[in-house]
C-alpha cells in the first residue's frame, strides 16, 4: 500500500522515539523483579485492579479498530460506535459469572485447570490449538499496524512493523506481566491524550457539534443502520461474551493475576466504564470528518487522513505513538499468556516436570521470544504480499475452533455435570462442523441446507430472510453442536469414579476463597520493588513533559492551546501519583 501523506517530521520522530524509550525504560526496570514463574506469568498476584482493568480494556482491541470502525462511523454513523460497545454486555456476563472463577482457580495459565477438571489430553489439545490462533492473529495485527502507520506517515511498513514488534518484544520478554500491565497503562495515557487532541480539532473543522448533527444524514445518529441491524449486533454480543470469558488468554489472565477475587471483579467493572466512554471519544473524529473530508472510496483510511489534517508540530507522532500503543498492548498481553501455557503446560508439564524457578522464568523469557519472532515474521511475509491468502484461510480454519473451546471451558468453571468424553467430542465435532461450513463457502454457489441459503460471495447465511455475517454463523453452529453434543455425553457416557472425584475436588476449590489456602500466600515480586503508583505517576510525568516539549514547533493556536493543557494536566496527574506512591508498596 502506497502512503498516501506527507512523512513525519523532527518533533514527531522525537516524539515516537521518547515513546520508545519509555517502554523499553519499563522492561528494564522490572527485569530483576522476575524472580520465579508466578511473578513473571501472573505477577505474583500482587497486581492491583485499576492496572489490570487498563490493561484489559487495552489489550482488548488493536490499531484494526481504527480501521474498521472509524471507516463504519464515517460511511454509516453511530452504528460503527455500536459495535464497539458490545463489549460492555460481554464484559459484564464475565465479571459477573466468571471473574471471581477465574481467580479461584489459583493458576499460572489459562489451560492449566483443564487437565483436574477434565484430562491431561484435553489440556495439551486445547494448549496447542490455541498458541497458534494466537500467533497468526497476533501477525495480521502487526501487519494492520504497519499498513496504518505506513499510510498515515509515510514510514516504510517494515519498519513500522519491526518497530512496534520489536520493542514491544523486548519489554515484554524483559519485564513479564508487570512490564505488560504498566506499559498498557501508560499506552492508555498515550492513546488518550491522542484522543483528546483529536476530538476537538475534528469538531471545530466540522463547524461544530450543532453543525454535525444538523447536517447529518437521516438515521445517521442511530445506534443500528440497515446494513447491521440488530439481527447482526445480538449475535455479536453473544460471541463476545463467550470468547472473552474463556478463549481470550490475554483477558481471562487479568482476572487471576490480581490479589483477591474482589479485585476481579474490579477489574470488570473498570473494564465496563472505559468501554462506555472510549468508543465515543475514539471515533466521533470520523463522524465529524464526513462535514470536512470529501467522500473516500476506502472509508478505512479515514483515521490516518484525521491525523495528517489536524496534527502537526510533535502531535503526529503523539498519534502514531497511540497507534502503536492500540496494538503493543494487544501483543504484548498474547505474547506473555502464551509463553505462559507453552512453559507451564507444555515444558513443566511434560518436559521438566522438577523444574527450578529460575529455569522457569528463563524458558518463559525464551518462549515469548520464540512467539514473538515468529509474529513478526508473519507480519512482515504478509507486507511482502507472500501468503497472504494463506494466511487468512489459516486465520479462518483456527477461528472455527473457538466456541468449541470456549463451550467446555466454560462449563467445566460452572458444573459438575460435564464429563472429559463429552469435552472431547464436542470439541472435534464442533471444529468438524465449522470446517465443513467454512469449505461449502469456498464455492461460489448459493447452498441450501435444511431451508438455510449459504451466499458465500457475500459470506452471509440466510435465514427466515435475514442475512448474518459468516463469523456469527460460524460461532453460532460450532456453539450449539458442543454443547449439544456435551450433553449427550453427559447422559450416554457416565463419567468415571476417578475422573468424577477429581471434578468434584477442583469445584470444591474453587469455593475456597482467596487467602483460606496456604498456596495463596505469595508475596510476589511488589514486595521488592516501587509502588505501582509511583512507578505509573513518573511515567506519566514524562509524557507530559514530551507533549509540553513540543510546544516551540507548533503553530497552530488551538492545537497548541489543547496541547499545552493536556501536557499540565498529566504533570498534575503524574505528580499526584508519584506522591501517592511515595511510601506505598503494591
Amino acid at each position: 500500500m502506497q502512503p498516501v501523506t506527507s512523512p513525519l517530521h523532527t518533533p514527531d520522530y522525537l516524539m515516537l522515539g521518547g515513546y520508545f524509550l519509555l517502554m523499553l525504560g519499563i522492561g528494564v526496570y522490572f527485569y530483576r523483579h522476575m524472580r520465579v514463574m508466578k511473578d513473571y506469568f501472573r505477577g505474583g498476584n500482587t497486581i492491583p485492579w485499576w492496572l489490570s482493568g487498563v490493561s484489559f480494556y487495552m489489550t482488548s482491541f488493536s490499531v484494526a479498530a481504527f480501521v474498521f470502525y472509524p471507516g463504519l462511523c464515517y460511511r454509516y454513523g453511530w452504528v460503527g460506535v455500536t459495535l464497539l460497545w458490545v463489549a460492555i454486555p460481554a464484559t459484564i456476563f464475565s465479571t459477573v459469572f466468571f471473574a471471581r472463577r477465574w481467580r479461584r482457580t489459583r493458576i499460572d495459565s489459562p489451560v492449566e485447570y483443564l487437565e483436574t477438571r477434565y484430562s491431561p489430553a484435553l489440556r495439551q489439545l486445547f494448549a496447542w490449538q490455541g498458541v497458534p490462533v494466537k500467533i497468526v492473529d497476533d501477525g495480521i495485527k502487526l501487519f494492520a499496524t504497519g499498513t496504518f502507520v505506513s499510510v498515515c506517515t509515510g514510514i516504510d511498513i517494515n519498519y513500522s512493523i519491526l518497530g512496534a514488534g520489536g520493542i514491544m518484544l523486548v519489554y515484554t520478554f524483559m519485564g513479564g506481566l508487570w512490564a505488560v500491565t504498566v506499559t498498557d497503562f501508560i499506552q492508555f495515557i498515550v492513546l488518550t491524550a491522542a484522543m483528546l487532541v483529536i476530538l476537538p480539532l475534528s469538531i471545530a473543522r466540522g463547524g461544530g457539534l450543532g453543525e454535525i448533527f444538523a447536517k447529518a444524514p437521516a438515521g445517521f445518529f442511530h445506534l443500528t443502520s440497515p446494513e447491521f441491524g440488530w439481527t447482526y449486533v445480538i449475535p455479536l454480543v453473544l460471541l463476545y461474551a463467550l470468547a472473552w470469558s474463556s478463549i481470550n488468554w490475554s483477558l481471562i489472565q487479568k482476572f487471576y493475576c490480581v490479589p483477591t477475587e474482589k479485585d476481579a471483579v474490579k477489574t470488570g467493572w473498570l473494564v465496563v466504564a472505559l468501554y462506555i466512554v472510549g468508543p465515543p471519544l475514539m471515533f466521533f473524529p470520523a463522524i465529524a470528518a464526513t462535514r470536512f473530508i470529501p467522500e473516500l472510496s476506502d472509508a478505512g483510511k479515514i483515521y490516518p487522513m484525521l491525523c495528517t489534517q489536524l496534527l502537526s508540530g510533535g502531535m503526529l507522532g503523539l498519534a502514531v505513538a497511540a497507534m502503536f500503543a492500540a496494538t503493543m498492548s494487544t501483543l504484548s498481553g498474547d505474547y506473555n499468556v502464551c509463553a505462559s501455557v507453552l512453559t507451564n503446560d507444555v515444558y513443566k508439564r511434560l518436559i521438566r516436570p522438577h523444574a527450578s524457578e529460575r529455569e522457569l522464568v528463563r524458558i518463559g523469557r525464551l518462549m515469548t521470544l520464540l512467539i514473538g519472532i515468529i509474529g513478526l515474521a508473519t507480519a512482515i511475509l504478509m507486507a511482502r504480499g507472500k501468503a497472504e491468502n494463506l494466511f487468512r484461510i489459516m486465520v479462518t480454519l483456527f477461528g472455527v475452533a473457538t466456541a468449541p473451546a470456549a463451550v467446555p471451558m466454560l462449563l467445566g468453571l460452572v458444573s459438575r455435570r460435564y464429563n472429559n468424553a463429552g469435552a472431547v467430542a464436542g470439541f472435534l465435532l464442533g471444529i468438524g462442523t465449522g470446517l465443513g461450513l467454512f469449505f461449502l463457502s469456498r464455492y461460489n454457489e448459493p447452498i441450501t441446507v435444511l431451508g438455510m441459503t449459504w451466499v458465500p460471495e457475500k459470506e452471509e447465511l440466510v435465514i427466515a430472510g435475514l442475512a448474518l455475517k459468516m463469523e456469527i454463523v460460524l460461532f453460532a453452529s460450532t456453539a450449539f453442536v458442543t454443547y449439544v453434543t456435551m450433553e449427550l455425553a453427559r447422559i450416554f457416557f457416565p463419567t468415571p469414579d476417578e475422573e468424577q472425584r477429581r471434578a468434584d475436588a477442583f469445584l470444591a476449590r474453587m469455593e475456597a476463597p482467596i487467602g483460606s489456602l496456604s498456596e495463596d500466600i505469595h508475596t510476589g515480586p511488589a514486595s521488592t520493588m516501587m509502588s505501582p503508583f509511583r512507578v505509573v505517576g513518573v511515567c506519566i510525568i514524562v509524557i507530559g513533559l514530551m507533549m509540553l516539549a513540543m510546544l516551540p514547533w507548533m503553530t497552530l493556536s488551538p492545537a497548541l492551546a489543547i496541547n499545552m493543557a493536556i501536557g499540565v494536566l498529566l504533570l498534575a496527574v503524574g505528580a499526584a501519583l508519584t506522591w501517592t506512591g511515595r511510601k506505598q508498596k503494591a
